[in-house]
């Protein structure tokens, strides 16, 4: 029978789109577009065809297109946004699925204060705030307690968020340096199955993509409960030359908060993006960012103070805790497209940080005249440079996709301390020093389209770090350190018919630990692994109804983790989860859209005893749903929930982090170059804890420390209100 070929690319006005769906109706056959936004098909029965092309929350297109016997056809195609549509969600062998992206269509559709927010839209993923609203959140998925980013990678537009051998904690990621109305799209996964991510890769990964251009300049202005305002501007910067796009972008936020105290927070980011054509096959991206912040705290407050009258629910300590915190990004991305099939990525970028964050834990325990308010320190350069390159070949005449990169990574952390304060005057210093720690990686990933059904994915990332450390209390400086790792990962999918598929996962990956731990303590492991399993099916029983399922488990090995809120090396031994995920959407007409994630851990400590291997924090039950609506007349909204279920905040279960269901809603109307929109959050006004640690703490007038949960309340009913003027 005589053949061809098509490939092409499809991307919208910004970029290159990952996972938009190929289609041919009349064969049953598809594709989606990789990590470079490219599709490839063979095989094809020489002819003329209606092809779909879609993308969830773009306008679908439907092509003609003649397929020549012996030939290719090479085709361009650009999308439209639109509103959410599942009868577009096709259902194919290729290991990218439409759902693992979030647009702005999805963001705009919720609640977002910051961008740290638009995690909570990855299914299965919480974030509790803490400290003020300028430290980063405290994550959990997949039944970790992930602190604040010991095992999720994060990184936006190439650049890592994730910081190793922080002040504050391992992979600490504060993304509030990110405008949330800049994002063009969120690409997330679970497990460690992705050899293009590396450290902290372990629970999962969240990437940020921003725009190349806006669509429309604008001007955002926003205000509600406890002194919250916002103010937002993007304009784009004009050129004579149609290849060169520019914009620039600012964020001013204020909020007092709903605490006795007030948090007197402020943020500032400035953002910049400048994309030219330099030859028809060559692309310059740059990008600048700027970010600073300045907050109070009332931290966590114990639950005895609270019922015996000492404070209210919303009192403080010591409210003197806060901080402040600054990061600039500089990158230079440039894309080289060998051929349709072919093209590589470069990128160099450049970070400057710095952190201060007083903290209160403990209150009086340690130093009953004094207090223990600690102050958590750094200063730091990151210098990196990242390669990638993607090619479309073929072996035995099916598509075989191959993806090759590395990069390296240098971290240089200035007077990294932990020091004793007295509202925020310095007392003595604790910890003093600096640091030094380098990444070297590579990876090579192919991905065979064995048959139309059954695609196969096999990659191997490898990774060396090193080490060292100057203690500048003692004036010793460490020998350097340095360990290697290898990762494999392995994945099937495999298409039983047009509405379902299965997939299986097998994947090895690590985080690093604190690079104070490795050079102080001779530990084996430096690079603890983790080894994921994850069995799975999609399935779309009706054009509108669509089921992502996945039975997993996630085993780490025993890790040494440096906790910087007492200078400590504290193991935490070898864990075990074992989970379920269940991902339901469903289209109830053109305009109404449903959704309801479930997901169940049972997450153990291996060395413990029954009884008392529980893993402080860990999630065992989560859920979130909601309602959506788009218009075409502008008026769009959501309603949602999101629950977290009670789970052990010790070892033993004897103490009890407590669960909570909350409801927020968003309502918006856009007509010509205006927008209105209202958000509520906590509709109910429920009373519920943000966050929770069950804490050996001492007040002020007590003879004996007491242990029990302490916790910082979530936000009760607050309403916000946007105006946005476009021109």
């Amino acid at each position: 029978m005589a053949q061809g070929s098509l490939k092409g690319s499809i991307k919208d006005d910004q970029s290159e789109l990952i996972g938009a769906t190929v289609y041919i109706p009349d064969l049953a056959m598809g594709t989606t577009t990789d990590s470079s936004g490219k599709f490839y098909l063979l095989n094809i029965p020489a002819g003329d065809y209606l092809i779909s092309f879609s993308f969830i929350g773009y306008e679908k297109q439907i092509h003609s297109v003649t397929i020549s016997s012996g030939g290719t056809t090479d085709l361009a195609i650009t999308l439209q946004k639109g509103s959410i549509q599942l009868p577009d969600l096709i259902i194919t062998s290729t290991t990218y699925q439409a759902v693992n992206f979030l647009s702005q269509v999805d963001i705009n559709l919720h609640p977002i204060n910051s961008s740290q927010d638009i995690l909570r839209l990855v299914p299965g993923l919480f974030i509790a705030q803490h400290a003020g609203g300028g430290k980063a959140e405290q994550i959990f998925l997949r039944g970790f307690d992930v602190d604040h980013g010991t095992d999720i990678n994060i990184e936006v537009d190439g650049i890592p968020v994730n910081m190793v051998s922080h002040a504050h904690g391992q992979g600490y990621a504060d993304l509030h340096f990110l405008i949330p109305e800049l994002i063009q799209l969120v690409d997330f996964n679970k497990g460690p199955y992705y050899a293009d991510k590396g450290d902290f890769n372990t629970a999962g990964y969240v990437s940020f993509q921003t725009k190349n251009k806006l669509e429309r300049n604008f001007a955002k202005i926003e205000g509600g409960s406890f002194g919250n305002g916002r103010l937002v501007t993007g304009v784009n910067i004009p050129f004579h030359s149609s290849k060169t796009k520019a914009y620039i972008a600012s964020e001013l936020t204020h909020m007092n908060g709903y605490f006795e105290s007030s948090q007197k927070f402020y943020r500032l980011n400035i953002q910049s993006r400048l994309t030219t054509e330099i030859s028809d096959r060559t692309k310059l991206q740059f990008g600048f960012s700027h970010f600073k912040s300045d907050w109070n705290a009332s931290g966590q407050i114990p639950t005895r103070a609270v019922e015996n009258g000492v404070i209210s629910r919303f009192g403080s300590i010591d409210n003197t805790e806060g901080g402040n915190t600054d990061r600039t990004n500089f990158f230079i991305k440039s894309n080289h497209r060998f051929n349709q099939s072919s093209s590589l990525e470069n990128q160099v970028f450049i970070v400057n940080y710095h952190f201060n964050l007083f903290s209160n834990f403990t209150f009086y325990l340690n130093d009953p005249l004094n207090g223990d308010q600690i102050d958590q320190k750094e200063g730091r350069w990151i210098y990196g440079y990242r390669s990638h390159y993607f090619t479309n070949s073929t072996l035995w005449g099916k598509v075989l996709k191959t993806e090759l990169g590395g990069g390296i990574r240098s971290d240089y952390v200035n007077n990294i301390s932990l020091a004793r304060t007295i509202k925020r005057d310095f007392m003595s210093y604790t910890k003093l020093g600096d640091l030094n720690e380098q990444n070297l990686n590579a990876f090579w990933n192919e991905t065979y389209s064995a048959t139309k059904r059954l695609t196969l994915n096999a990659s191997l990332r490898l990774d060396f770090f090193r080490f060292s450390y100057l203690d500048k209390l003692s004036g010793i400086q460490s020998a350097s350190t340095s360990k290697s790792i290898a990762s494999p990962k392995f994945t099937i999918n495999y298409q039983a018919s047009a509405q379902i598929s299965f997939f299986f996962k097998y994947g090895l990956g690590f985080h690093s630990n604190d690079a104070r731990v490795v050079v102080d303590n001779s530990v084996k492991e430096t690079l603890p692994r983790a080894y994921g399993l994850d069995l799975g099916t999609e399935i779309k029983l009706t054009s509108k109804l669509y089921i992502n399922a996945a039975l997993w488990r996630l085993d780490l090995d025993q890790e040494f983790v440096y906790v910087g809120d007492e200078g400590i090396i504290e193991p935490s031994g070898k864990t075990k989860r074992v989970g379920v995920d269940l991902s339901v959407r469903y289209q109830i007409n053109s305009w109404l859209f449903t959704n309801i994630d479930l997901n169940g851990t049972n997450p153990r400590t291996k060395d413990g005893i029954a009884g008392q291997n529980y893993i402080p924090l860990a999630p065992t039950f989560t859920t979130v749903g909601g309602i959506n609506f788009h218009r075409s007349n502008g008026l769009e909204g959501n309603f949602g929930y999101r629950y977290i279920a009670d789970r052990a905040a010790n070892e033993d279960k004897s103490s009890i982090a407590k669960g909570y269901l909350i409801f927020n809603a968003m309502l918006s109307y856009a007509k010509a170059k205006n927008e209105f929109g209202i958000s509520t959050e906590n509709i109910f006004n429920t009373k519920w804890k943000e966050a929770q640690f069950d804490t050996e703490t001492r007040l002020l007038n007590e003879s004996q420390p007491v242990t029990e949960i302490h916790f910082t309340p979530g936000t009760p009913l607050a309403v916000k209100i946007r105006y946005t003027r476009y021109f």
